[in-house]
C-alpha cells in the first residue's frame, strides 16, 4: 500500500510528564496493550472486527458477557485476553465522532490507562463515524491534557521515566499536527494550569514574571515589558496599585507582545492576575481561601494563549497584559472607602477591598487602550462568584456591547470543547456603580453581581471598542474531573482563545 510511504513516526515530549506519543500507519499489532473505539450500533465496525476475526470471535463472546454495548465514553477491559496483555474498548457512541468527542474519547482512554507503568499503549484509531476532519491527533491532544498532573511538592510524585510510549494508529498522517501545532496549545493549558496550582509563596507577582521569560525564552517575535510598582505610581494606576501596595511582594503590570501578523489588527487580552487573595482589609473567611492561590488564573490563561500562538508561529498580532498584584491586609493597604484615582483619571470608591480584580483590570484595558488601539480587546478573570452560582461549572460567563464578538467567541468556545453562556450587561448595572464619593464604587452595588463587576470593567472600555469580559471563576477550579481536565485549576480559556485566535487571522 504506496500511501503508507507518507507515514513516518517519530517521539515527541509534552510538557510536565514527558508523556511520549508515536504515530504509526495503521495495522493490527500481535500482542501489547490496544486501545480500540467501538460504535453502539456497530459494535465490530473498524478495529473491534479486526480483533473479532483474529481471535475467532471471542471480543463478540467478551462484550455480549459483560453487557458493553458502545455507549459513548463508557469503557470495558479485558485482562489477558487472547494473547494480549489487556485490550480496553472505549465507547464512541451513536452519533459519530466530531473534533470534541475525539479529544474526550482520548480523555477517557487516559484515565483508563494512568496506573499504567512502561512499555507502550497501542491506540487503534479507525471507526467509519469519524468525521473527515478529525484526525488521530486530536485523539492524542485529549489524552495529553487530561493526563497532566501537578505532584510538584509530593513525596510520590510520578516517575516520568516509568510513563508508557502512546502509540497511535491510523491511516491518515497526524503526527505533524500532533507536534507543531496541538501540542503548542497543550503547552499553553499546562501553563494556566501550572501558576494557578502553585502555591502563593513560590507563585508571587515577580515570579510570575520571571516564569514567563523562561517560557517565552527563544521565541520568534516576541517582546516582553514589565510595569513594576514604581512605573504603576508614575502612570497614575492608582487602582493597581492600591491593591498590589498592601504586600511585601510588589505588583507588576506583565506585557507580552506577540507581532506575528504582519500589518493585520491586534487583539489585546488583559488578565486578572492576583497571585493571592485573602480579600485585603475586608478579609475573606477561612473556609476555602486556600484556593486564593489561583486568582491568577486570568492571567494564567491570556498568557497561555500567547505562548501557544508564539510556539506555533501563528499569524497574528496578539498582546497579554497580565495585572499582577497580591491582595494583602496590613498598614499600607488600601482601606474601605478610599478613594483611588485610575490611570483614565475616573476615581472608584473603596467598597470592599476584596473586589480587587476589577481594580488592576480597570488600569490594565486602559493602559492596553492607550498603547495599543487594538481592534478586539477581551479581558479575562475570576471576577466573582456570582458567575459560578448563575452558571455552575459548566458555562464561563460572557459580556460585552458588541454581540458579534461576544458570538465569535461562543463559537470559537464551542469548537474548543469549552462554553461560554452569555449574561446580561446595560444601563441598570452601570448605574448601579455610580458612586456618592468618587466617580463609581467598586463594590456594594447590587446585583446580579456578575454583571455588575463586568460593568465595572466596561467603565474603563470606550464605547468604540469592541470589547468582551469573560469571567471564568466558575469554570477555574473543578471539583471533580472531566474528560481532558483533571480534578483541580483547568486552565479553561487557552483553548477558546486560542481557536478565536486561529478564526481572527483566517478572517482579517
Amino acid at each position: 500500500m504506496k500511501y503508507l510511504l507518507c507515514f513516518f513516526s517519530f517521539l515527541l515530549t509534552a510538557p510536565v510528564f514527558a508523556q511520549q506519543f508515536e504515530f504509526q500507519p495503521y495495522s493490527l499489532p500481535e500482542d501489547g496493550r490496544l486501545v480500540i473505539l467501538v460504535e453502539e450500533e456497530s459494535l465490530l465496525a473498524g478495529p473491534a472486527g479486526n480483533l473479532d476475526a483474529v481471535t475467532a470471535g471471542s471480543l463478540t463472546r467478551a462484550m455480549a458477557e459483560a453487557d458493553f454495548t458502545g455507549k459513548v465514553k463508557s469503557t470495558l477491559t479485558l485482562y489477558g485476553f487472547a494473547g494480549y496483555a489487556r485490550v480496553d474498548l472505549v465507547g464512541a457512541g451513536k452519533k459519530g465522532v466530531d473534533r470534541n468527542l475525539a479529544e474526550d474519547l482520548g480523555g477517557v482512554a487516559a484515565n483508563l490507562l494512568k496506573d499504567v507503568k512502561g512499555g507502550s499503549i497501542q491506540v487503534l484509531w479507525d471507526l467509519p463515524g469519524l468525521a473527515a476532519e478529525v484526525s488521530a491527533a486530536r485523539f492524542a491532544f485529549g489524552y495529553l491534557l487530561r493526563s497532566y498532573r501537578f505532584d510538584r511538592y509530593q513525596e510520590d510524585q510520578r516517575d516520568p521515566g516509568e510513563l508508557p510510549l502512546v502509540q497511535v494508529y491510523s491511516k491518515t498522517d497526524a503526527g505533524d499536527e500532533f507536534a507543531n501545532d496541538l501540542m503548542h496549545i497543550a503547552d499553553g493549558v499546562f501553563f494556566a494550569r501550572d501558576v494557578s496550582s502553585e502555591p502563593a509563596n513560590v507563585m508571587y507577582p515577580q515570579a510570575f514574571v520571571d516564569r514567563v521569560k523562561t517560557e517565552f525564552k527563544g521565541l520568534d517575535n516576541v517582546r516582553i515589558r514589565v510595569l513594576d510598582e514604581k512605573d504603576l505610581q508614575r502612570l497614575n494606576m492608582g487602582a493597581h496599585w492600591g491593591v498590589g501596595k498592601g504586600s511585601s511582594r510588589p505588583p507588576r503590570l506583565l506585557i507580552i507582545e506577540y507581532m506575528g501578523g504582519g500589518d493585520s489588527g491586534l487583539v489585546a487580552l488583559a488578565g486578572k492576575g492576583i497571585t493571592f487573595d485573602t480579600g485585603g482589609i475586608s478579609l475573606k473567611r477561612n473556609d476555602g481561601m486556600w484556593a486564593m492561590k489561583g486568582d491568577l488564573g486570568g492571567a494564567g490563561v491570556v498568557t497561555g494563549t500567547v505562548l501557544s500562538a508564539a510556539r506555533r508561529g501563528a499569524e497574528v498580532n496578539v498582546v497579554a497584559l497580565a495585572a499582577l498584584a497580591e491582595n494583602m491586609p496590613s498598614g499600607t493597604a488600601t482601606r474601605p472607602g478610599d478613594v483611588l484615582t485610575t490611570m483614565s483619571g475616573k476615581t472608584v470608591e473603596i467598597r470592599s477591598t476584596d473586589a480587587e480584580g476589577r481594580l488592576v483590570l480597570s488600569d490594565a484595558v486602559h493602559y492596553a487602550q492607550e498603547t495599543y488601539a487594538p481592534a478586539v480587546l477581551i479581558d479575562v478573570a475570576t471576577l466573582t462568584g456570582s458567575v459560578g452560582r448563575a452558571l455552575g461549572d459548566d458555562y464561563a460567563g460572557i459580556f460585552g456591547r458588541h454581540q458579534e464578538l461576544i458570538d465569535d467567541i461562543a463559537a470559537a468556545s464551542q469548537a474548543a470543547n469549552e462554553a461560554v453562556w452569555q449574561l446580561p450587561l446595560d444601563d441598570t448595572h452601570f448605574k448601579q456603580i455610580e458612586s456618592d464619593y468618587a466617580d463609581i464604587k467598586n463594590s456594594g452595588a447590587g446585583s446580579p453581581g456578575a454583571s455588575v463587576g463586568a460593568a465595572f470593567i466596561g467603565s474603563f472600555v470606550e464605547e468604540a471598542q469592541v470589547w468582551v469580559h469573560l469571567d471564568i471563576a466558575g469554570v477555574d477550579l473543578l471539583d471533580k474531573a472531566r474528560p481532558t481536565v483533571p480534578k483541580g485549576y483547568s486552565g479553561w480559556g487557552v483553548r477558546t482563545l486560542d481557536e478565536y485566535l486561529r478564526r481572527y487571522a483566517a478572517d482579517d
